[in-house]
């Protein structure tokens, strides 16, 4: 996992960086214009882009997969944590770069929910039944919402400690969209 600081944040906070470290995180290594045909882009910006992300440290190259003059890229960190000092950083520019990266996770977890939904019927029953959009209210003090936090996040810590080996049979990629927001009490 990275964790972001003012530096790092400005340099991933773009709708396009981050949609490009996300596919190259959940699919794999790819060129830019394989990223470019997959998200829509012109290959010219995913270049670009790509080549920003690796000056970051983000990406990096992927040798063992080209041929030629392809330049394959992979994602350099398997996760991203944000710190909540970002949005508080005294520099505004700052504070605005951590309001973007929020707002773009947000925007891709409602297209992750959105895209399962669509395509659920793809998938055979033992998948479909066990995917899961509960959502829980519960009072709490923020101490015990940090307690929360970290047991959610250690509890899945053992989940990717403990995943099959490559091509074991079943296995799908699954994603986890975990969320503790409050709200005011009436």
């Amino acid at each position: 996992m990275r964790t972001l600081d003012p530096h790092s944040l400005r340099g991933l906070a773009h709708p396009l960086r981050m949609r490009l470290l996300s596919t190259l995180r959940h699919d794999g290594p790819a060129t830019a214009s394989g990223l470019a045909a997959l998200l829509g882009e012109s290959s010219g910006a995913t270049s670009y882009h790509l080549r920003q992300l690796a000056a970051h440290g983000f990406v990096e190259d992927a040798p063992e997969h080209g041929k030629g003059r392809e330049r394959w890229w992979k994602a350099a960190t398997h996760g991203t944590r944000f710190s909540d000092s970002l949005r508080t950083d005294p520099d505004p520019a700052v504070r605005g770069a951590a309001d973007l990266f929020i707002h773009e996770v947000a925007t891709m977890h409602t297209q992750e929910v959105a895209t399962w939904l669509g395509t659920q019927h793809e998938w055979p029953d033992e998948w479909r039944l066990r995917s899961d959009l509960s959502d829980f209210t519960l009072r709490l003090t923020p101490a015990q919402a940090r307690e929360l936090n970290e047991r959610v996040h250690a509890l899945i810590d053992t989940y990717r400690e403990a995943a099959p080996p490559p091509g074991t049979e079943g296995v799908a990629q699954v994603r986890l969209h975990h969320h503790v927001l409050p709200r005011l009490l009436e």
